[in-house]
């Protein structure tokens, strides 16, 4: 089996017929016939040939029974693989491979073939094949289920009458999230999920063999063995082996092959693992009785065959789907082919966004952008032709809408494709490569959507949820899709989901959409705290799986400013970079326990810029905002003040050698916040004053750079002897003042900034940063103090030693300080005490 769920029997009668028997299949295109190929791979079969005229056309198979002649010119010579195909798609149904010309050996049995088949519901059926002289029997899970469920049978415990869960031995088959199936044995000891209890870890519930044991090797108990699974159609397909007598006497049941024993069944959501009980745990299967769960008495022994034709599953559809968004380029690259949906195909197939050849759907009206990464042998185009790699050389016609030879291109230098789908575009359209049929698959193409309604979206971590926005004054509309099959959906605003506010999207048991929002203050379910916000236009929809939700919230919470409700707390700035982070899992509920925890979640949060509509991921600190950190400590920490010491503390310095080391240190300074405010622009990509930190830096470089101006506007030097100027001692005042009030802003911008790189990058070396700035700036202030007491400690000496006058020491004493009124009136005091007038005449007179 292939697809449209092919099973059946086939025998040769003669050299020019054969003879089908227990035949199922669902309808395909009014052209599939039995096919001939000389061997399986894709390019054999394709090129393969009709052997019979013969045409499959009827609407379903079921159970059927016919001969077919084969074609005059064919012989069983030349056929190797027999295949039903449908040539107008070219779809492998299924095939089977010949024995070659000669031989004895016959194919086996294929996996999807059993001796019986036993209806447990209208989409659930057993089948099953006995061997009990090798002590086994394989079993046949086959249900028209979503992928997530699982599929679940066993014996119930004998003892039992009226609890015939408790004590069953079962077997619980499923699909992974990457699509491989599995299967493992459970035994059951009460009615409820499993549960882990007390300190030693006991488990109660429907739990794996291996739980009970607390152990991590689990294939000494688990005696459940894997022989095939697929999911084709809509329609999961598992078989196993299980031993009839297991030497595990402690969860596993004897099965007595010639006994009529009681069965029990059920289907289900399977919960996937998580980072407290690592195994895929099936979740309370809830549905009526006899459609999610049952039992009956069963005879392994007796051949039983009530399964009527093939099971047809309401959604066909498991391939991923992802929903273009305008400015949201979709990368383009090809990979190896796991599920593909219409075999056969290449070894090669296309990838959108890491998913193979997902189901693509756009907007008439919006621009789809690719960012197409194939390689140079592979471009992309946008087709009507079904099958692509260029209908013409199949003699065929197309119409291509987008794409060409052009659009190839490598991760190094992708090339960008963009596509605008209008009214006239078909609703299915292909996306396919130019050069190989069959790599792409199918573009749905809509009216209408979140790309629409929404002026903004960007790809959160992962690319495995997009988030839609549009702002208006005073609110923000605000809208999340899952680009995965999932039972919830959660958003919140922070770093990670602890210390963050959630909005949880999810459809409850009645299917309704539902959106809760929550404080969550820790891991476990106990502080996942309900909150109100006041949320308008709120939406919750599934649609296959793909979990979406909008609502609208007002940037400040209407709160009154005596309200402690957490809720009150959440404020949005549109200014302010906006962290998101993501989390989806199996299942939500109004009351929550540890069975809610997420299944797959972001790895880091992505920094949403509200007002620009960009996102970038959240990053360690990046090497530029470091450097621009240690540049403002430098200036701030080290010149500037250095400077003002030297003004201050060197004037009693023979020349003017404290003026050039005040004028260098403050323009070195100044030339080096200018420098780091750019540096800081630059990585941020542009200029943002919503912070604190901003603020204080904005102050501290104003006053900065008034100090150079101020400078150059200063009055002339009084001359010896001249009492200072009102305009010198008030240039000197306010010069004084700037400065200092300078590097206090500027102190206080450090302070802030690392502040703001705890709040921004989560720095686990902030705290001790912060307090290496501290003690740096406490040791600055312990040599100021002892600096000051030096100067005024040498002040008061040289004022008791002034009448001590010296000829020739005429010089200005510039350590006097014009600002104190004492030391002003000292000197002119002194000055005038000791003026004396000489008249001097020259000698020939």
């Amino acid at each position: 089996m292939v697809q449209h769920q092919l099973r059946g029997h086939f025998k040769i009668l003669d050299d020019c017929s054969f003879q089908v028997s227990r035949f199922d299949m669902l309808s395909g295109s009014s052209d599939v016939v039995f096919w001939g190929a000389v061997a399986v791979d894709f390019s054999n079969i394709t090129r393969g040939f009709p052997i019979s005229d013969h045409r499959l056309n009827q609407t379903t198979y079921k159970n059927a029974s016919f001969s077919i002649q084969l074609l005059p010119n064919v012989t069983w010579d030349q056929i190797k693989v027999l295949s039903v195909w449908d040539v107008t798609t070219l779809s492998d149904f299924g095939h089977l491979t010949l024995p070659t010309n000669g031989s004895d050996f016959y194919p086996s049995r294929v996996h999807t073939m059993f001796d019986n088949c036993k209806n447990l519901s209208g989409n659930y059926r057993v089948r099953w094949s006995l061997n009990v002289e090798d002590n086994w029997i394989e079993i046949g899970l086959e249900a028209a289920t979503k992928t997530m469920n699982y599929m679940a049978f066993g014996w119930a415990n004998p003892k039992g009458t009226k609890e015939l869960m408790l004590g069953a031995d079962i077997a619980v088959a499923a699909f992974t999230e990457e699509g491989r199936p599995f299967v493992d044995d459970f035994y059951i000891t009460s009615y409820s999920e499993c549960m882990l209890h007390g300190k030693d870890g006991s488990a109660v519930g429907v739990c794996p063999d291996v739980v009970y044991e607390n152990t991590t090797n689990g294939m000494t108990l688990n005696n459940t063995k894997l022989v095939y699974g697929h999911r084709r159609d809509g329609v999961s397909f598992i078989r196993f082996r299980k031993p009839l007598n297991s030497s595990d006497d402690k969860y596993d049941l004897p099965v007595n092959p010639t006994e009529e024993m009681t069965v029990i069944w059920a289907l289900g959501l399977m919960k996937p693992p998580d980072t407290i009980r690592p195994y895929y745990l099936p979740q309370n299967h809830g549905g009526p009785m006899m459609v999610a769960y049952g039992h009956l008495r069963l005879n392994a022994s007796e051949n039983v065959d009530d399964c009527f034709g093939p099971l047809d599953a309401d959604d066909k559809q498991d391939q991923d789907l992802i929903i273009a968004s305008a400015k949201v380029p979709l990368v383009v690259t090809t990979g190896e082919a796991l599920h593909y949906p219409n075999p056969p195909n290449p070894s090669k197939v296309l990838y959108i966004n890491k998913k193979e050849a997902p189901v693509l759907r756009v907007e008439r009206g919006v621009p789809v952008k690719f960012s197409v990464q194939t390689g140079h042998n592979v471009a992309l185009y946008i087709t009507s032709d079904y099958l692509g790699g260029n209908a013409t050389l199949r003699n065929a016609t197309e119409t291509i809408y987008s794409g060409g030879p052009e659009a190839e291109g490598v991760m190094a230098s992708p090339y960008e494709l963009v596509w605008a789908p209008d009214r006239n575009t078909p609703d299915q359209v292909f996306y396919q490569s130019l050069y190989q049929p069959k790599m792409g698959w199918r573009v749905e193409v809509v009216d209408g959507g979140l790309s629409d309604m929404y002026n903004n979206s960007v790809f959160l971590d992962d690319q495995q949820v997009t988030f839609f926005w549009t702002i208006s004054k005073d609110s923000i509309s605000i809208a999340a899709r899952g680009e995965k099959k999932s039972g919830y959906l959660a958003i919140a605003f922070g770093g990670e989901m602890v210390n963050s506010y959630a909005y949880v999207g999810w459809i409850d048991n009645a299917g309704k959409g539902r959106l809760n929002t929550y404080w969550i203050d820790g891991k476990d379910a106990s502080n996942v705290h309900l909150t109100n916000e006041n949320l308008t236009h709120v939406r919750c929809k599934s649609e296959n799986g793909i979990i979406t939700f909008e609502f609208t919230r007002p940037f400040n919470p209407s709160c009154s400013s005596h309200d402690k409700k957490k809720e009150c707390k959440n404020i949005l700035d549109p200014t302010t970079p906006l962290r998101v982070v993501w989390a989806m899992g199996a299942k939500w509920s109004e009351h929550l326990s540890e069975r809610n925890m997420h299944s797959v979640t972001s790895q880091r949060p992505v920094r949403v810029m509200l007002m620009r509509g960009s996102s970038e991921a959240e990053q360690d600190l990046r090497p530029v905002l470091a450097v621009h950190g240690f540049m403002m400590f430098l200036a701030w920490g080290i010149l500037l003040p250095g400077g003002i010491l030297a003004a201050r503390y060197l004037k009693h310095v023979k020349g003017d050698g404290w003026y050039q080391i005040h004028v260098y240190l403050q323009y070195s300074g100044l030339a080096i916040i200018l420098l780091a405010v750019l540096f800081a622009v630059a990585e941020l990509h542009g200029f943002f004053v919503s912070s604190l930190h901003v603020k204080f830096g904005i102050a501290a470089i104003f006053c900065a750079c008034v100090q150079p101006v101020n400078a150059y506007l200063r009055p002339k030097k009084p001359d010896h002897g001249v009492e200072a100027s009102s305009n010198r001692i008030i240039w000197e005042y306010f010069h004084v003042n700037v400065g200092r009030g300078a590097i206090v802003v500027g102190i206080a911008a450090l302070f802030t900034g690392m502040k703001h790189l705890g709040e921004r990058y989560k720095g686990e070396n902030v705290h001790g940063l912060s307090w290496a700035l501290i003690i740096w700036f406490l040791i600055g202030a312990l040599i100021v103090i002892y600096l000051e007491y030096r100067e005024r400690q040498r002040r008061r000496d040289r004022f008791l030693g002034r009448g001590n006058w010296v000829l020739g020491n005429v010089e200005e004493d510039d350590s006097v300080d014009l600002l104190n009124p004492h030391h002003a009136s000292a000197r002119t005091g002194s000055q005038n005490s000791g003026l004396m007038e000489v008249q001097l005449e020259p000698l020939s007179r």
